[in-house]
């Protein structure tokens, strides 16, 4: 007989394997949009998403395909619940994630920016980091578009190796 923790596990892992619909190389939980997946009493899985950022249009998609992938795996009553608070950030992209987007060109986040207690304070020079180049590593970076194919990513391109790339941008 298989308890309901293991239930839950094994329906976890399922639906955290499902790919991210804009960076297919990253798992739901690669990319830490997987927030929670429980079962009921009654066997009813529930999978609980947050979206990277609101009006994401991927979301759709995610809940389709952790849906399809629990009821193909002998889940029958499967509920994706959308989960704003808190909000994601990319912080929750785990070690493997960052790993991944790199061996595919794309530069993985720093750490998100935290707001300091108190007064905001006016800066007016660039803040931004550096941007090692995901292919040869140079530091010496340059953003070209602060859009990319999807919002979340900007265009890059390395001075020393002359290729451009993606960023996916802290929130």
């Amino acid at each position: 007989m298989v308890t309901a923790p293991a239930d839950a596990r094994r329906a976890r892992h399922i639906a955290g394997r499902v790919p991210d619909p804009e960076l297919p190389m990253l798992t739901l939980a690669d990319l830490g949009v997987l927030r929670a997946v429980d079962v009921g009493p009654d066997g009813t899985v529930v999978v609980s998403l947050t979206p990277t950022y609101s009006g994401c249009p991927a979301m759709a998609e995610m809940r389709a395909q952790a849906a399809a992938r629990l009821r193909a795996a002998g889940y029958p009553r499967v509920k994706v619940r959308t989960v704003l608070d808190p909000p994601w950030t990319t912080d929750w992209i785990t070690p493997e994630g960052r790993r991944k987007l790199a061996e595919h060109g794309i530069a993985p986040p720093g750490p998100a920016p935290r707001p300091a207690p108190g007064p905001v304070p006016l800066v007016l020079t660039a803040t931004r980091r550096a941007v090692p180049c995901p292919r040869c590593g140079a530091a010496d970076t340059e953003e070209t578009s602060r859009f990319g194919a999807t919002s979340c990513k900007a265009l890059w391109r390395c001075r020393a190796c002359r290729e451009p790339f993606e960023y996916v941008k802290e929130i």
